[in-house]
């Protein structure tokens, strides 16, 4: 396994150790149309034959913009055993940042996956009197087929072997373009090396008993990307979803051993769990009540007690198989990253025996710097993990986590400035988190260094802290922490109107529209009782003093949140300008 010195290696070595029926699975009209090792080769290997004869070469860039289908990995392949570097691109991208990162790389290429997206990067390219060759995977009438490059390859008599021979550890794999919260995206720069040995670093996170994944975190992202290769080195089959319209019926359907996600999607599942334990009755609520106050109590394995694991054996037996089934009936392990994960639901995943495994990392970095493990004595609730063994991390004076090691990029592409401000003289990445390695290992995040603030009184503030506190009400949805140069912190607060809307109902308070009930003073006193019990724990400065409920949700789309559900504060502070003011002249 330590001989991968090209990415198209994965795909070699599973010809060689797993060759299967099944390799990938995409969903289709008629159900899931599947790929073997067999043809998942023959099909990469003619892209790649059409690719040339279309002009492309190595040094080249090819953009693809698609949810997750067997396509991706095709294109994606296709391009790196020739050397081509793939970009990956956001399908929520504005046609603003589109045109930008398609120019600034330098595509010679696109690829997307329908109609909605081929008439979106068509409205980019007219707008801007650009000229681009454009394939989409699904047949579309008057639209090129990626199939036009397969059939055209098919034609060619192309020796690939001297021309995968060609390509270097070193050469560039992939630019991936962050959009950040503020500025114009910048293009990372990942080689193969970047991207293998990160593969490499995370081998001991999936084992022979893992058989099937389902991927449905965007492939665009350095995440679930890594992670999709890293099931290709395993011989895991993927299933791609291509959306979470039917994430339920695809899970069922597919029975994974594991997959990735977001906090977000735990929160939900775990949401609408407890919400079908409140609608129970009799002994049923209360066996269901005593086992997830079981399971939020869940330590690290080797601290339970034995009656603490005699009564979680009958838990498991009674309820929390439920969960199991809930989740296609094979789930034993789900990867979570992307954001904070809420130490409670790490907690009662892991008592329903699903582990759920919290990383950290950045697309600079390919991403995982630091990640829990499946193993019991390798976890730690309330950290992000171990360090992987071939990064040297180290933590700054000011608490900043500084990184260094073989996945790290050199830079990013075309912009020394920036390269300069992030990759310090020795090396070091700085990340802009804040955080602490504890006395045996874990890494624990605290804040993000750019997000933390100073309130007028001189103190600091970590909102990211705050924020995951009361996310853990069932009636928050979202809500963003403020007080820059402020006397006290606040928050805007968007509710989960679904839950809000139960709550007026089971309380007789009028609810009529969401801009109705956020002002109804039985709503504001509830919400006030919330912080103030979430606050509790916090030092006196820090403690959210107001708050203000707002109607709407934020969304990428709108320009809120980035690609992966962070909070893009300059925009929705600017956004509620208004209402900040009133928060702090009231």
């Amino acid at each position: 396994m330590s001989n991968f010195k090209k990415l198209y290696d994965l795909i070699d070595n599973y010809n060689k150790e797993y060759k299967k029926d099944i390799m990938v699975a995409g969903r289709s009209k008629d159900g899931w149309k599947t790929y073997s090792t067999d043809d998942f080769t023959e099909i990469v290997d003619n892209i790649s034959k059409g690719l040339l004869a279309k002009g492309i070469e190595k040094g080249d860039r090819v953009a693809i913009m698609s949810g997750n289908r067997p396509e991706w990995n095709f294109i994606d392949f296709a391009c790196n055993q020739l050397g081509i570097a793939t970009v990956p691109l956001y399908p929520t991208l504005s046609n603003q940042d589109l045109i930008y990162i398609l120019n600034d790389a330098g595509a010679k290429m696109l690829f997307v996956s329908n109609e909605e997206l081929s008439k979106k990067a068509d409205h980019a390219l007219k707008e801007n009197n650009q000229d681009l060759p454009l394939y989409t995977f699904d047949d579309i009438e008057g639209r090129a087929s990626y199939k036009e490059v397969l059939e055209l390859g098919k034609q060619q008599q192309t020796d690939l072997q001297p021309l995968r021979d060609d390509v270097q550890f070193e050469d560039l794999l992939t630019l991936i373009y962050t959009s950040g919260t503020t500025g114009k995206p910048k293009g990372v720069f990942l080689t193969h090396k970047n991207l293998i040995s990160n593969v490499e670093a995370c081998f001991h996170l999936v084992t022979p008993e893992y058989k099937k994944a389902l991927s449905f975190l965007p492939l665009c992202h350095i995440f679930e990307r890594m992670v999709v290769y890293l099931y290709f080195s395993k011989g895991v089959q993927i299933y791609y979803a291509e959306n979470l319209d039917n994430i339920v019926v695809d899970i069922n359907d597919v029975k994974p051993d594991l997959f990735t996600t977001v906090p977000r999607v735990l929160e939900k599942v775990y949401d609408k769990v407890v919400e079908k334990g409140k609608n129970l009755t009799g002994i049923k609520k209360s066996l269901f009540f005593w086992a997830l106050n079981l399971g939020l109590r869940y330590q690290e394995p080797k601290k339970n007690s034995g009656f603490y694991n005699f009564q979680l054996g009958i838990a498991r037996k009674l309820i929390f198989s439920k969960w199991k089934d809930a989740l296609g009936g094979n789930i034993k392990l789900i990867i979570s990253g992307g954001a904070a994960l809420q130490e409670r639901l790490a907690r009662v995943f892991w008592a329903a025996d699903i582990k759920v495994l919290e990383g950290y990392g950045l697309t600079e970095t390919s991403p995982v710097i630091a990640v829990n493990s499946w193993k019991e004595e390798d976890v730690k609730f309330g950290t992000v993990g171990r360090v992987l063994n071939n990064l040297d991390v180290k933590i700054a004076k000011d608490g900043e986590i500084l990184v260094k090691g073989p996945s790290v990029t050199s830079g990013y592409y075309k912009n020394d400035e920036a390269t300069k401000e992030t990759i310090d003289t020795d090396g070091y990445l700085h990340t802009g988190d804040i955080g602490e390695l504890t006395s045996d290992g874990f890494l624990r995040i605290t804040d993000r260094k750019k997000e933390m603030f100073k309130t007028a009184g001189g103190k600091y503030v970590a909102p990211q802290v705050l924020e995951n506190k009361l996310m853990e009400s069932t009636l928050i949805a979202q809500v963003m922490v403020i007080g820059e140069n402020q006397r006290f912190p606040a928050a805007l607060i968007v509710p989960a109107f679904e839950e809000l809307e139960k709550y007026c109902n089971h309380k007789g308070i009028p609810y009529g529209s969401k801009e109705e009930a956020i002002k109804q003073p039985e709503v504001l006193s509830k919400y006030e009782q919330i912080i103030s019990q979430s606050m509790s724990n916090f030092g006196h400065w820090e403690q959210v003093k107001k708050f203000k409920l707002l109607s709407k949700e934020w969304t990428i789309d709108a320009g809120e949140l980035t690609p992966k559900l962070s909070l893009k504060r300059k925009v929705i502070m600017q956004r509620n300008e208004d209402t900040i003011k009133q928060i702090y002249t009231e």
